[in-house]
């Protein structure tokens, strides 16, 4: 389940600077642009040109929204509910993201609560943005309006707050631009707001003070944080563009309200008048409202809740916008639903044919159905042949995102990969009849060939996912071993990924055990084969170790009273643990075992040295702590001035015992970067940073010594991410404002591999990776043998795991001669008929039973002495999997090892 999620709350305080929102009920709000953002203060930190991107996942969060432009082909926009917005791209198939200039104060605005494309002028996009109601989020809501697709914008605030991650938000669309006069345009609120209307194209709002019904309902009235208690307002509003002509106002508008009661409104003079629309259904919430002007009729899809996890009752109903009928059109009797409706979308090249998903049928499966006769008859995606086998109109292609399984090996009648869950967001492209796209609570799927579900052929319609380049993992710590995969990664709802090429979608999170969140990971410094993580769980084990760099997992075992994965830490020898879950105190041992640590608080944030094996650090409350006989007990140290509250992040330098940074704090308080030589028994602070939230380590910069240092920050007056190539002395700004990710405040880390490469956290972007114009290009393609004029190289194959026709293996090749390589080619025949699916850390391929792997950009150049791995999936159709014992380097035998 997909759970809400917002940077830690102690984090309020800094939030709490959002400057500019409107806080009162004023009917119009100030206009203030969104890129580009002007420089704040000076002397401004030197800046440094950087390329940004996506370690690739492809997914990861809920995509409550996907709109496509009415008047023009392979225009469409997916919202998420913390990751901001993107604009599909038809030349790469790939989506592109809007709202990366979202910066730090304005965090909340990367939750779109709705967005709006206008078919008048396709160039013109909206977006509704606001993340929490309640505050979680300090900020009130805002409008971004766009005339160049999303690729700038400009901002209105607003008095009120939006929710792009609150109940409800699978609901909407809220914000709706009339298909006739494109400066007039509503937005539908919560919180008792009401109906907000534009006349002047988005730059000023006023409340619709005619309209009659702010909405009544609240997921759970009693929670006192205000996330479920809230009114989840005004959630969608369409026109009926039949009741208008040229550039007049369309006259008929209808709007769905968040009332069991009093659910659909209708004005018929342009929204001067409004009026409850007679005789209709009771009992539920319209999820959806969505209509069909060539036939004259309004469907609407309703579930008893406002979703997106819950729902357990559901309709369908058909509104004659003509004769004003009401009519039940519900795929099946709302007695035998077990769920509610929301995703709706109509084919607009055949206006008759309807299609609505059961978003909250999380077991077996979620269901989609399809309708020719506008909702007369209904076919469902799967049936039931005989229980608990399925027969499914579909077939799932997740080769692109293998992950999507979630390494699940389900009894029937459930599935992997399933057909979806939370499913609210349902498309048909209004210009082709054969592409619909829907979004899940992981992805955004879709297919190419819908047509022919018609022919009730099983396994007709090919599904896959549609969501490259849509990133929506929210991070929690992030680590960069010195040799394997060069990231790790802890992230909400989908656990973390080993990342052994940047630019491939992992095979897979990390399981067994598979955590609904990562909270922390760390690596043994001399060992970084010695992985382990700690996360969330509904039941089991809140810990997992590994002994081969996180390719593969154990469960540990929990001390009593653990609610939660804390933080954990691993001796620099891999030899022991300290762990600081939630629910228990800090624990140390060798993970099998557990026994209390003295001397240190529960909950405290605990790391490792990198050198000292027996030595561990702590941290909370503005008391720094160490331990010296490997966590049995901690000492709290001298060393004052701390920050006392906020949140506290640090770590310590690999390679240099007792050299320890630490960022943090808050407003309130004590707040910036701090550095300790001697262990945290005395720590300086950097009289430049006025305010640090992470710290991370790099490979250091050519000539220097010391490690590079990276800091989400605020330096000179501005707000970024940070680079010292000098122990902290001087800065570099090495992001842009039209970078910034909104919140980057849990984790970052830099590559000691290569310099200059930076990895940063983001709170529903993923993980952002970037590399200085310094950073080594690709050496080449890698087809030579290392220019040395021999294959002076060894290689060692090994398979490391193996299932029903599949199997995956690594493979590592080293340089054994006194020359270095400027990039490598490494082939070898399959023995046994298996076939290369997909690999990471190279670039292969496979001709006949032949494969070639060559290097990728960053694992070219090897030293005499060192090596390159790599690894790989492949399928194989008997039990046999024979293991290589030829290989050939650029074309000469190189050995096995």
């Amino acid at each position: 389940m997909r759970r809400p999620r917002l940077p830690r709350s102690p984090l309020a305080g800094v939030l709490a600077l959002v400057a500019g929102l409107l806080t009162t009920g004023a009917a119009t709000a100030a206009e203030a642009p969104t890129a580009p953002r002007p420089a704040v203060a000076s002397p401004a930190p030197a800046a440094d040109t950087y390329a940004w991107k996506n370690a690739r996942m492809d997914g990861g969060g809920f995509v409550p929204g996907i709109v496509f432009n009415r008047s023009e082909k392979n225009l469409a926009y997916a919202r998420t509910d913390i990751g901001g917005a993107y604009r599909w791209d038809q030349a790469t198939k790939s989506w592109t993201p809007l709202l990366d200039s979202v910066g730090w104060d304005d965090w909340g605005h990367t939750g779109v609560a709705s967005i709006a494309t206008d078919s008048v002028d396709p160039d013109k996009v909206y977006a509704a943005v606001g993340t929490y109601t309640n505050d979680w989020d300090p900020g009130n809501g805002a409008i971004l309006r766009s005339a160049d697709r999303g690729a700038t914008w400009k901002k209105t605030d607003l008095p009120f707050k939006l929710g792009g991650n609150m109940p409800g938000r699978g609901m909407g669309e809220r914000l709706a631009i009339d298909p006739h006069d494109n400066k007039v345009l509503y937005l539908g609120a919560p919180s008792g707001k009401g109906l907000w209307r534009s006349t002047d194209a988005g730059v000023t709002w006023s409340q619709v003070t005619a309209f009659p019904n702010p909405g009544t309902y609240r997921q759970d009235p009693s929670d006192t944080s205000g996330y479920a208690s809230d009114l989840q307002g005004v959630v969608w509003v369409t026109f009926d563009e039949s009741t208008g002509t040229g550039t007049s106002r369309t006259q008929t508008v209808y709007a769905g309200v968040a009332d069991k009661e009093n659910s659909v409104y209708r004005s018929t003079d342009a929204g001067a008048t409004w009026q409850r629309v007679a005789g209709q259904p009771t009992g539920h919430l319209p999820h959806k409202g969505v209509l069909d002007a060539h036939n004259g009729y309004l469907y609407l899809a309703y579930s008893d809740t406002g979703g997106p996890y819950d729902g357990g009752k559901g309709q369908v109903w058909r509104y004659s916008t003509k004769t004003g009928e009401w009519k039940d059109i519900s795929p099946v009797a709302e007695a035998d639903t077990f769920y509610g409706f929301s995703g709706l979308t109509l084919d607009r090249q055949h206006p008759g044919t309807v299609m609505v998903s059961g978003y909250s049928s999380w077991w077996p499966d979620t269901q989609i159905f399809r309708s020719n006769d506008s909702g007369g008859t209904w076919t469902k995606a799967w049936d039931y042949t005989s229980y608990p086998e399925r027969a499914n109109r579909y077939t799932m292609d997740v080769s692109s995102a293998p992950w999507l399984t979630w390494g699940a090996n389900p009894a029937p009648p459930e599935q992997t990969p399933k057909l979806g869950w939370m499913t609210e967001a349902l498309e048909i492209d209004p210009f082709d009849s054969n592409r619909m796209m829907y979004g899940t609570g992981a992805t955004i799927y879709g297919t190419e060939n819908l047509g022919a579900w018609d022919t009730g052929s099983t396994g007709a319609v090919t599904i896959k996912p549609m969501v490259k380049g849509l990133e929506e993992t929210a991070v929690n710590d992030l680590a960069s071993p010195p040799s394997g995969a060069p990231l790790l990664s802890a992230l909400g709802d989908i656990g973390g990924f080993r990342h052994t090429d940047l630019t491939k979608v992992p095979p897979m999170m990390f399981t067994s055990p598979n955590f609904t969140s990562s909270t922390s990971l760390d690596f043994a410094e001399a060992k970084p084969d010695t992985v382990v993580r700690a996360g969330n769980v509904d039941s089991g084990a809140h810990i997992a170790f590994s002994s081969d760099n996180g390719a593969n997992w154990y469960a540990g075992t929990d001390p009593s009273g653990v609610t939660g994965g804390g933080t954990v830490a691993v001796s620099a020898d891999g030899g022991r643990y300290v762990w600081s879950p939630e629910g228990a105190g800090v624990q140390a041992g060798t993970g099998s075992s557990w026994t209390a640590s003295s001397g240190v608080p529960a909950g405290a944030v605990v790391e490792s040295d990198r050198a000292d094996a027996k030595t561990f650090y702590a941290f909370k409350s503005g008391t720094f702590y160490a331990s010296s006989d490997g966590g049995a007990t901690f000492t709290a140290k001298a060393s004052s001035g701390l920050p006392a509250d906020g949140p506290v992040r640090f770590k310590a330098v690999p390679g240099a015992k007792g050299d320890i940074w630490l960022a943090g704090g808050s407003t309130q308080g004590a707040y910036g970067l701090w550095h300790s030589k001697d262990g945290g028994a005395t720590f300086v602070k950097l009289s430049g940073v006025e305010q640090a939230d992470t710290v991370g380590f790099g490979k250091a910069a050519p000539g220097a010594s010391y490690q590079t240092l990276f800091t989400s920050a605020k330096i000179g007056g501005v707000r970024g991410i940070f680079r010292s190539t000098d122990a902290g002395a001087t800065w570099t700004r090495i992001n842009d404002d039209a970078h910034q990710w909104g919140w980057t405040g849990a984790a970052i880390t830099g590559d000691p591999r290569v310099y200059g490469r930076v990895y940063v956290s983001t709170n529903g972007r993923g993980v952002i990776y970037g590399d200085t114009a310094g950073t080594p290009t690709d050496p080449g393609d890698g087809g030579g043998d290392g220019g040395s004029g021999d294959a002076a190289c060894k290689v060692t194959y090994k398979v490391t795991n193996e299932w029903p026709g599949g199997f995956q293996a690594d493979v590592t090749v080293t340089n054994t001669g006194s020359s270095a390589w400027d990039g490598w080619s490494l082939s070898w025949a399959f023995p046994s008929g298996q076939k290369l699916t997909q690999a990471w850390n190279a670039e292969a391929g496979q001709s006949g039973a032949t494969v070639t792997a060559k290097n990728v950009s960053w694992n070219g150049k090897v030293a005499p002495g060192g090596s390159a791995a790599f690894g790989f999936t492949g399928s194989r159709s008997s039990t046999a999997n024979g293991v290589p014992t030829a290989f050939t380097l650029g074309g000469k035998e190189c050995g096995a090892g």
